[in-house]
């Protein structure tokens, strides 16, 4: 059996550092260790394991499949030790309190940074730690209680937890300068479907918005090309890769009316409401508190 109070941080820290370079002579020297030093350190590990990380070969190291595992549990370990150490000595420095919070891209590239540094100037000893996260894992992480509050898309199931509206916001139809449709004054989303997409990637709210209203008009998209961000998503459709919806505040200000060509979309559904939620049972603590009453819109 396994006992965790046989390796310590440090060896983890070496792993890594060995799987990343494929190098445990690298690995050794970055560590400022000897070589001798650091495969003790492995094998120790190996050991307390009972199982192989490392192929040795003539050029380098392999991960095995413990190893390949090994990095990924390493990885959030050593993670949440930097995480615990940054948020206990803010302590020491006159931080009252963190507040956890997860947000999908809409709202981190459109609203949160101007409501973050509103809220700053107004509680500077509140400190706030942001994720950017799918709508659906952000449903999850309110759930399970790994965030405070989360901010996501009105299209993802949130039964299970508490939510409010937080803001609106317009998909636009973005298409290079050159493009057929670029003189139009508005669109459905109909009559786009002839043209190769460039989305974002599987998973994120959006896609799965713009998927489902294919679906109901009986046509096909064809997505062509995905990428993780709305800066890609426009610079992939000023290359003419593609068209693309997005959030018409997403939009990058030195491309938009030069080089791409944002046009409003008629469907009902291109009128989207963010919401914040936050968990059903267990209650915000005072300062999480204090962010939800500054984030929900005044009625």
């Amino acid at each position: 059996m396994v006992n965790p109070g046989n390796f310590d941080l440090q060896s983890l820290r070496l792993f890594l550092l060995a799987a990343e370079s494929g190098s445990l002579t690298k690995a050794a020297s970055q560590f400022n260790i000897t070589l001798s030093a650091a495969s003790k350190r492995i094998a120790e590990l190996e050991k307390n394991f009972d199982c192989r990380l490392f192929i040795r070969q003539p050029r380098g190291l392999q991960l095995t499949a413990a190893g390949q595992g090994m990095v990924r549990h390493a990885r959030k370990v050593l993670d949440n030790v930097n995480q615990m150490a940054s948020e206990v000595s803010d302590y020491s420095t006159g931080v009252l309190g963190h507040i956890r919070v997860a947000a999908n891209v809409s709202a981190v590239i459109q609203f949160l940074p101007q409501d973050l540094a509103n809220f700053h100037r107004q509680y500077p000893r509140l400190r706030i730690l942001l994720e950017e996260a799918l709508s659906e894992n952000i449903v999850e992480q309110v759930d399970s209680g790994s965030v405070d509050i989360g901010i996501f898309a009105d299209n993802v199931a949130a039964s299970g937890i508490r939510t409010f509206p937080y803001r609106q916001d317009r998909l636009v139809l973005l298409v290079p300068a050159r493009h057929p449709l670029a003189t139009l004054p508005s669109i459905s989303f109909a009559e786009t479907l002839g043209y190769d997409y460039v989305g974002l990637n599987q998973g994120s709210s959006l896609l799965r918005r713009i998927s489902d209203a294919a679906i109901s008009a009986g046509k096909i998209l064809k997505v062509t090309m995905q990428v993780t961000s709305f800066d890609a998503l426009c610079r992939m459709i000023q290359a003419e890769l593609g068209i693309g919806i997005l959030p018409s505040g997403a939009i990058s200000h030195t491309l938009h009316g030069q080089k791409l060509v944002a046009i409003p979309l008629t469907d009902p559904w291109a009128q989207r409401t963010l919401k914040i939620g936050i968990n059903a049972v267990n209650p915000l603590q005072p300062e999480a508190e204090k962010l939800l009453n500054f984030l929900r819109p005044v009625k």
